[in-house]
């Protein structure tokens, strides 16, 4: 029994009860907030102040540190002990630069990959630990932003941005705030300096403060229109300047799709090698029984039937029934390999099937289209995912509830699409991938789809099992526990 419940898709639903985190890791930025246009500029404003004003003591600070702790250390490379201390430097340069990358993603930069700090296939022992940094150009990058190219661009970030500030805030008050300022005939307004400027010789008849008070309000306002343009661009030369002393180089990520993609190449073989070895097992221990039984009533029928024709019917008969049983045993193998509902129907009509043959009642969430169709391998994948966790909740769980839901979900700052399929119980938890079992060869069914796998089951209850299949893009395999 079921009963289906059909929204409007969203782009980050999230059926989990509050104290479940999203086990992707991916935060889903506001669309409002990356939309483009004047308005777009204004409502990133707030975040990249937060990002810019505290740049100047965050530069400062970098460089006095790096800079006491490198230069002490090479003044004592003679006697070797300035070696660990040159080697320290290179460490805390690493904390800098993953606090420059932390900062710029609380101000709502693309993430930026960091570097793989141990070479990969290589032990780790404790004199690569110590001395290791020393060979590893990613160190000296960042010991090079730290206490250079960082500290330049802060300086003149934090600058330019304080003006901006400060000038249009105090240019659209000083109407306000000015007449509190003491005057004598020695007062220089500025706006008579600018006049002079434009116009030598001539003066405005006005009052000093009015045209000083309009002066300011023209500046202000200039400032203030602008003001999202400066701090979106001296956000973006620091993204700049990370992206390309902080993040992974291309070979790295070229390094890291292939060790992928073997990855996930491994797991689907061992889960098809899994799956052709249980399809074996259940036709030996199935429909290939019947078909001896029935190959033995056949040839009983066959002596009987001139001597005990009766007999023979009756054999016949029960033949026939055998017959069925296979042919509807057969049928029902074939349905593990690729369901008819899901080959003509598609994902959707598929989840609905298991929902309605589940032993335990479910409640179906689909905040997707229901006409959606997906690639067939995605759609094979999310259905054989939902199909083993509903038999292991029926199993297991000792539930008397089910909640099924399906929702794509966008993740901007990867430019990818992914299909979330969650399902979750109300039973008693406890639920963990063990070797050789359902959840183990789920998670490798989904590497093969460069998919994941994120489990949520605390002693007690209830159980949140997703599986996040990437539709654009891929990502690694795993399982996440929380």
């Amino acid at each position: 029994m079921s009963t289906t419940e059909t929204t409007t898709p969203t782009t980050s639903d999230d059926p989990r009860d509050d104290r479940m985190e999203n086990a992707m890791g991916n935060t889903v930025a506001n669309p409002a907030a990356r939309r483009g246009g004047y308005l777009g500029l204004w409502r990133r404003v707030p975040r990249d102040l937060g990002f810019l004003l505290p740049t100047l003591p965050v530069v400062v600070v970098a460089v006095s540190v790096l800079s006491t702790v490198f230069f002490t250390g090479t003044g004592m490379i003679a006697i070797f002990v300035g070696l660990f201390i040159v080697v320290l430097a290179l460490y805390i340069a690493r904390g800098f630069g993953q606090l420059e990358l932390v900062r710029l993603r609380w101000a709502g930069e693309p993430a930026i990959t960091p570097p793989r700090w141990d070479p990969p296939g290589e032990a780790r022992t404790p004199l690569r630990t110590i001395l290791g940094p020393l060979v590893n150009g990613h160190y000296w990058l960042y010991l090079l932003h730290g206490m250079v190219v960082n500290f330049i661009i802060g300086v003149v970030s934090w600058s330019l941005t304080i003006v901006w500030v400060t000038g249009s805030l105090g240019g659209v008050s000083y109407w306000l705030w000015g007449r509190f300022l003491p005057r004598d005939d020695g007062n220089i307004w500025l706006y008579d300096v600018v006049v002079d400027w434009m116009l030598p010789g001539n003066t405005l008849a006005t009052d000093p403060f009015l045209g000083e008070s309009l002066f300011q309000l023209v500046v202000g306002i200039v400032l203030l229109t602008t003001l999202p343009f400066i701090t979106r661009g001296m956000t973006a030369v620091h993204q700049f300047a990370a992206r390309g002393m902080l993040g992974a180089w291309r070979a790295e990520a070229l390094q890291r799709e292939v060790a992928d993609l073997s990855a996930s190449r491994g797991a689907a073989v061992s889960a098809e090698d899994r799956s052709l070895r249980r399809l074996e097992r259940d036709i030996h221990d199935g429909p290939q029984q019947r078909l001896v039984r029935l190959q033995m009533d056949l040839a009983s029928a066959e002596r009987r039937l001139e001597t005990d024709p009766a007999a023979a019917r009756g054999l016949l008969a029960e033949a026939r029934q055998q017959a069925h049983d296979t042919l509807e045993e057969l049928r029902a193998l074939s349905r593990g390999l690729v369901p008819p509902i899901l080959q003509d129907r598609g994902l959707i009509a598929g989840l609905e099937s298991l929902a309605a043959r589940s032993t335990i009642p479910v409640r179906l969430e689909l905040t997707v289209d229901p006409a959606l169709r997906l690639p067939s391998e995605i759609e094979r994948g999310a259905y054989f995912a939902a199909s083993e966790l509903l038999t292991n909740a029926a199993k297991h769980s000792r539930a008397t509830g089910i909640r099924l839901h399906l929702a794509l979900r966008r993740v901007p700052d990867d430019d990818t699409t992914w299909l979330d399929l969650w399902v979750i119980d109300n039973g008693v938890g406890g639920a963990v991938p063990t070797e050789a079992h359902g959840l183990r060869g789920l998670d490798e069914r989904l590497q093969g789809l460069r998919g994941m796998l994120s489990i949520d089951s605390p002693a007690g209850g209830p159980t949140a099992v997703g599986a996040h299949i990437p539709l654009t893009d891929t990502a690694p395999g795993s399982i996440a526990l929380s």
